[in-house]
């Protein structure tokens, strides 16, 4: 008993182990993003799969302004993060699912001084996140391509609230509230206004500046914020340029978790819908991987080809069709060999059927020279046989035989009938 229980212990110690390493699989670390509305959004996603799914998803504390979602996923800190579709290739990142749009908002300080977007960047100091942030990056692209150096953007940090910045860049879903927002991060630097200075929503296309934006950068995509949208901020409608917020996770977490979170996902996307209207309405599982920024993760290719028909399935009709050739090419072969050895059976029947006659033509009244004849032509029949034979349109087979042996009969016969003559 005691050697039983021995036996029993390591088993359940490794069934114990390997249990806790499945739960540890579905426990994914989603790092906090540094902007406020992101935050906002990642709480509400966590806490909904958190209480609504079989998935374990943890918010990790950002480590600072400083650090970036990748570099904290780089340095497994976390699992899976948002990242906006505009972020440099990194290999060991990859796409997950796109989450929903964020628009860029750049607010200028009222009344406008700046007479156009070159004057609007570098004739005063620009709110625009932390360093490395969406707003800053794609500010950076924009001024770059404007002929705008970098350098002489006066940005201003953190910790300068209590500064009145010139133009606020915001890179940000839809927010229904901007102006109450606006209010609470700068209650005395008066009003602010949406720059419209990207054209209008019929120069899309046409070659506006919105245009080459897009153009340099084509992850970036035109985007109209309808008139009326923020109240007296937007009056009018403002063209700008939108991105996808994505969710991506690093190259090792395993296919199977991320199978499981898209489809989880994707299952409570009604109540992500009921939580924020603005953003998850539309979500769906489809997409195209070509449209990330980086590698698309190995589970979540599986969930996209999930409904793709397998390898039997493609090229099954393939196949049918092969084989019905096959068939088709077989049973040709086979008619044309029936054919040929039919021509065949007709030749040497053309044979018998000479010899035949000669044979039923000669009786004991045929005088000795007409069985002389016979003979001779019955061995000129032989001749011709055994001549078609080399040429191979006669077979070697059973009927040649039966046709030999029977001119041999014959010609016995008309032998033996006229002997007398035949010894001279």
């Amino acid at each position: 008993m005691r050697t039983v229980r021995c036996l029993w212990l390591p088993i359940l110690l490794v069934a114990a182990i390997l249990l806790a390493s499945c739960e540890n699989e579905n426990e994914l670390r989603l790092i906090e993003p540094r902007l406020p509305r992101d935050r906002e959004i990642a709480v509400d996603f966590v806490t909904l799969l958190d209480t609504e799914s079989s998935l374990s998803i943890t918010l990790v504390p950002s480590s600072g302004n400083e650090q970036t979602s990748i570099s904290a996923l780089l340095s497994d800190q976390a699992d899976i993060a948002f990242v906006s579709n505009n972020q440099p290739y990194t290999p060991d990142i990859t796409t997950v699912l796109p989450l929903y749009t964020n628009v860029l908002h750049i607010l200028q300080k009222q009344p406008a001084l700046a007479k156009n977007d070159l004057e609007l960047f570098t004739s005063g100091r620009v709110l625009a996140g932390p360093p490395g942030s969406p707003s800053r990056l794609i500010l950076s692209q924009y001024a770059a391509a404007r002929g705008v150096n970098p350098d002489d953007i006066e940005y201003l940090g953190i910790g300068d609230a209590e500064v009145c910045p010139d133009v606020i860049i915001i890179f940000s879903s839809i927010m229904s509230d901007l102006q109450s927002r606006l209010d609470a991060l700068l209650p005395d630097c008066g009003n602010y206004g949406l720059y419209d200075g990207f054209g209008n929503a019929e120069s899309i296309g046409h070659g506006s500046g919105i245009d080459a934006a897009t153009l340099l950068n084509p992850r970036l995509r035109a985007f109209v914020i309808p008139a009326g949208t923020y109240g007296d901020i937007s009056e009018e409608a403002i063209v700008t340029l939108a991105v996808d917020k994505m969710l991506v996770a690093r190259h090792d977490v395993p296919a199977a978790v991320i199978y499981d979170l898209i489809s989880e996902i994707l299952r409570l996307q009604p109540a992500l819908a009921a939580q924020n209207p603005l953003l998850f309405y539309d979500l769906t599982g489809e997409f195209k991987a070509s449209d990330s920024s980086f590698l698309l993760h190995p589970g979540s290719r599986d969930y996209l080809e999930r409904d793709a028909p397998s390898v039997y399935e493609r090229y099954s009709g393939i196949a049918e069709v092969a084989v019905t050739v096959f068939v088709a090419l077989l049973s040709g072969a086979i008619a044309g060999v029936r054919i040929y050895n039919i021509r065949r059976k007709n030749r040497i029947d053309r044979f018998y059927t000479a010899a035949i006659d000669l044979r039923k033509s000669i009786n004991d009244q045929t005088p000795a020279e007409e069985r002389r004849n016979a003979i001779t032509r019955i061995r000129e029949l032989e001749t011709e046989a055994f001549e078609l034979l080399v040429d191979e349109k006669l077979a070697a087979d059973e009927s040649f035989r039966i046709f030999i042996t029977l001119s041999h009969d014959i010609v016995n016969e008309l032998k033996a009938s006229s002997a007398p003559d035949w010894s001279s």
